[in-house]
């Protein structure tokens, strides 16, 4: 299954046929009273449908002919209404079927320890419990949720992804979660089960993507309670014209008083039913954008908030660097020969499967010829990474080597009685400010040297982080290296500010101070230590190739693991907010021209001189109002594009945002109305239509 990118049109007809039915169903009262103004315009059908059928009967001002005119276009006014919201609810609706084909109660092997000596015993997927051990094995459905406890290998994950290109996932490390379904191609995994059934991420994805599952955001509510507050201000207004007009009638001696269908025009006409209409389907189609980009937003709230967010906290690795830090030089310490430097550096890094331990062993290998050595054959113990010590290295009989940041190794060489040479300080200092990173490889208390690393900038990065700047949008890019290293890969790729030697307590206290003063704060992450931030930051994209806890942290996940997707994550919500403030500056602008086409007509009667304003020059009083109830619902069908694929994003400060709201939206929805109800007024009168 490829959902990724190719999303579904807005005219399939799979979709369209599905939201038609839809579009009659959601007409029940029950349904349409949680959307208060369109539930109005419900009342308003229904009451001039009884009128026309009283018309039928009983001879009164009005000709049966016009009331079921207007009946109808209020009819439709609801219906499409409804059918916006059903198509971007069938879109999400189409991409859940999509997940759901990917669904299978598969046989797994299930383990009774949590190793591959255990023994085996088959069991249905669905069977299986959080804490259950599983072997996967080449060829094999991955049967559910999972962290890799043992092995590495390839796995397919086009099911959930769908990139067809196989990741790798290993035990310990970032990259240990697995999502049911997902196919191994090579080798074999024990996976740990993470989620019991029903509770997978893949039924999370499910209920996240069906629209009609969505709750509300705080935004969506306190547009609805504007809303709702304006229909009923119009609705005591409306009706305070009739006894109005009745007295007016009376005291001229002429005419005859507004009727009970034109006021129910009017009433349609003044309250905002064209965000009514569309406020649903844009906060759906929000999410909708979301899925596109193959990022599950756990709630519509997460999206808002990505639209509002001020700060990006951006792991350099990853996101501003290739994320591949290669070693390209041995610098020995003084006294050191380069050769016993590059055999304890080799050493240390034998067990390290990053790509920079990798690749020290491979320069080793290619400058020394050091082959053929097995950290197990050696008998060492391996002493792991961790964010507090910064240091790795291996114990070997009576040889403790360490590898790490330099001020992290300095410590350690003077814990055990010995000096760091200023040399080698001097050494690590320019290799920082050249914006390469420095490694210290340490033997007990003797300093060996330094080994270069060097990070490559992404392309196009400055350009990107220019664009986030005029937006606003302060960056700062997270690293574990010193401030030296931190700070020249920071100008390079035009960062606003960094932090170097970013421990989990670091990131969380950032993110409080940036909140403290009133910034929304967005970052990315993958690993366990990663989780506290993540929880606190008000947008949290957590990596699907991440851990478990950092996805649970998460308020979205990319399913790419894709750290650069945070930008694209922010400018969707920024779509999606620009989208709702630009309906309703449009809509508000369409009430002008519609006051001028239906109140003049509707009073004229009794006050003739209110002809003056029928600046529009329409035919008569009833093609008047016909022609500005059938532009209110066809403006409802000409702007659901506009609410499902959002307003074209430009990066841009608030002042210009508002600026270019206001001429294309407020002018256009003040010119657009004249001209249309002007072209059904001309339409109507050919036709003889009133």
């Amino acid at each position: 299954m490829s959902h990724k990118k190719k999303g579904h049109s807005l005219l399939e007809a799979r979709i369209i046929r599905r939201a038609l039915i839809d579009s009659l169903i959601k007409l029940d009262p029950r349904n349409q009273v949680r959307n208060p103004v369109m539930f109005v315009v419900e009342v308003g059908s229904l009451l001039t449908t009884l009128l026309f059928v009283r018309a039928l009967f009983v001879k009164g001002t009005e000709s049966p002919g016009f009331i079921l005119g207007i009946s109808l276009w209020l009819w439709a006014t609801v219906l499409f209404a409804n059918f916006a919201e059903s198509v971007a609810e069938g879109r999400g609706r189409a991409q859940a079927d999509a997940l759901r084909s990917s669904r299978r109660d598969i046989q797994a092997k299930k383990l009774s320890r949590p190793d591959r000596e255990g023994t085996i015993s088959t069991v249905a997927s669905s069977q299986l419990k959080k804490g259950d051990h599983v072997l996967v094995e080449a060829g094999d459905i991955i049967p559910g949720d999972g962290e890799v406890v043992v092995g590495v290998a390839s796995v397919n994950e086009s099911a959930v992804t769908g990139e067809s290109a196989p990741v790798i996932r290993e035990s310990g490390g970032d990259r240990s979660a697995v999502t049911g379904g997902t196919q191994v191609l090579s080798d074999w995994l024990v996976i740990r089960i993470t989620a019991n059934p029903g509770e997978t991420f893949l039924d999370r994805m499910i209920s996240m993507v069906e629209g009609a599952k969505r709750q509300k955001t705080p935004n969506e509510i306190a547009l609805d309670i504007l809303l709702a507050g304006l229909t009923i201000i119009f609705l005591l207004a409306t009706v305070t014209l009739l006894p109005f007009s009745l007295f007016s009638v009376k005291a001229a001696g002429q005419g005859s008083p507004v009727s009970a269908t034109v006021l129910v025009s009017l009433l349609v006409c003044l309250i905002p039913t064209t965000i009514g209409g569309l406020l649903s389907a844009i906060g759906i189609a929000g999410m909708d954008r979301m899925i596109q980009a193959n990022v599950i937003a756990m709630s519509g709230r997460a999206v808002e908030a990505a639209g509002d967010v001020d700060v990006l906290l951006l792991d350099k690795t990853g996101t501003i660097t290739l994320g591949n830090r290669q070693a390209t030089e041995f610098i020995p310490a003084p006294g050191t020969d380069a050769r016993a430097l590059a055999d304890a550096a080799q050493i240390s890094s034998l067990a390290d499967e990053t790509p920079e331990g990798r690749s020290i062993v491979v320069l080793a290998k290619e400058k020394f010829g050091f082959r053929e050595r097995d950290i197990h054959a050696l008998n060492a113990t391996l002493v792991p990474f961790s964010a507090q010590t910064r240091m790795s290295g291996v114990n070997l009989d009576s040889r403790e080597i360490r590898k790490g940041a330099a001020d992290a190794v300095e410590e350690y060489v003077n814990r055990q009685g010995g000096n760091f040479p200023s040399d080698i300080r001097a050494v690590v200092n320019d290799i920082a400010r050249e914006g390469g990173t420095p490694l210290v490889v340490a033997e007990g208390k003797k300093v060996l040297g330094v080994i270069r690393l060097n990070d490559i900038v992404k392309g196009g990065i400055k350009e990107r982080f220019s664009e986030l700047r005029r937006m606003g949008i302060k960056t700062v890019m997270i690293t574990g290296d010193n401030p030296l290293t931190a700070a020249a890969i920071a100008a390079e790729a035009g960062v606003d500010d960094f932090l170097a030697q970013a421990t989990p307590e670091a990131k969380l206290k950032l993110i409080r101070e940036h909140q403290a003063g009133g910034r929304l704060v967005a970052m990315t992450g993958d690993g366990t230590n990663d989780a506290p931030a993540l929880a606190q930051a008000d947008v949290a994209v957590a990596m699907n190739t991440g851990t478990q806890a950092a996805k649970e942290a998460g308020n979205m996940v990319d399913l790419d693991s894709n750290p650069t997707k945070l930008i694209e994550v922010v400018e969707i919500g920024k779509q999606l907010l620009m989208t709702r403030g630009t309906l309703p500056t449009f809509s508000i602008a369409n009430d002008v021209a519609k006051y001028f086409a239906i109140l003049p007509a509707a009073f004229i009667a009794t006050y003739p001189q209110l002809e003056a304003l029928n600046i529009m020059g329409l035919s008569t009083p009833q093609s008047a109002i016909l022609s500005a109830v059938i532009f209110n619902a066809l403006i409802i069908i000409a702007l659901i594009p506009l609410a499902l694929r959002g307003v074209a994003y430009r990066p841009m400060g608030a002042g210009l945002v508002l600026r270019n709201n206001l001429l294309i939206y407020g002018l256009g929805g003040l010119i657009v109305p004249f001209i249309g109800i002007k072209l059904i007024d001309m339409i109507i009168t050919f036709l003889h239509l009133a």
